[in-house]
């Protein structure tokens, strides 16, 4: 799977996009289940674009339950409702790459994981990493929707990498009723059951313009 990103611009005194912004940006699609590819219960819009130094992705998240407990940075988001992007430069399949996740609470989670393998026994991920310039916001424009939206530097992306314009990278969201079943989708399904969203090899591709 592979888009090129629209440019996009951003405000000044918050590096996010302007609202208006976003209303020339078309999806990259809906995120699917992450282990067939099916049409998930929940809908899932995603879309990304660059302001040239910094990468900018919105989430449009149908959802009847919206709720989230953690409120710290860097709390373990994925055990409740969350929205994420997985991301490493270059056209490989990555080793090493930056996890960013987003809750319906706007608690941020940053880290870096090293994933030789692909595998989760092999795998080690260091949340003591900040993602430089990373911000973040949420909005529930109406009942049944949330928006998350988050913006960061290429530059904290890139992992001391040279320049490039090729970018793998995935979209992922665990939705949590508390009436019923997880749901795992995402942007590029990974084909793991049970769900597993650490699986570089299945990452999609975002192109600079």
């Amino acid at each position: 799977m592979t888009a090129r990103l629209p440019r996009i611009v951003a405000e000044a005194h918050t590096s996010l996009a302007t609202p208006s912004a976003w209303e020339t940006v078309p999806p990259l699609g809906e995120l699917v289940d992450a282990a067939r590819g099916g049409a998930p219960r929940d809908r899932t819009i995603v879309r990304a674009a660059t302001s040239g130094r910094a990468l900018h992705v919105l989430f449009e998240c149908d959802d009847r339950d919206v709720w989230a407990t953690h409120a710290r940075r860097d709390a373990p988001l994925w055990e409740e409702e969350v929205v994420e992007v997985f991301m490493a430069p270059g056209r490989g399949d990555p080793k090493r790459y930056v996890e960013i996740e987003i809750s319906p609470a706007g608690i941020l989670f940053d880290a870096i994981v090293e994933n030789p393998d692909g595998r989760r026994d092999t795998m080690t991920a260091d949340a003591s990493w900040s993602a430089e310039g990373l911000v973040g916001r949420v909005s529930r424009p109406r009942p049944g929707l949330w928006r998350a939206e988050i913006a960061v530097p290429w530059s904290t992306l890139a992992l001391d990498a040279a320049p490039t314009d090729a970018w793998r990278t995935n979209f992922y969201r665990v939705e949590r009723p508390r009436d019923g079943s997880a749901e795992f989708t995402a942007w590029s399904p990974t084909g793991a059951a049970p769900p597993d969203f650490h699986k570089p090899a299945s990452f999609g591709l975002l192109v600079l313009p």
